[in-house]
């Protein structure tokens, strides 16, 4: 392969994937999918992993407005990393 073609195949590549590799979803959308309104009106924090044995998610805490779930998710995020 001439440096030539693997410029060209780079560069599509980067396009694509991004410089990093593939795209990752923003933090707000990940937080989204975890966070589930409840028919009570609540919101639901769940964990991001599904537990092998019983296929379902962690329950991480039950809100009455979705900007505390989202709080406590960011807090529960920086426990984990500090």
């Amino acid at each position: 392969m001439t440096a030539r073609v693997a410029a060209r195949l780079s560069a599509a590549t980067d396009s694509v994937f991004g410089r990093r590799g593939l795209k990752r979803a923003p933090a707000a959308a990940l937080a989204c999918r975890m966070i589930r309104k409840l028919p009570s009106g609540q919101y639901r924090l769940y964990s991001r992993k599904v537990n092998p044995r019983t296929g379902k998610r962690r329950n991480l805490g039950t809100f009455a407005s979705r900007a505390a779930a989202e709080k406590h998710e960011r807090a529960v995020q920086f426990f984990k990393r500090h």
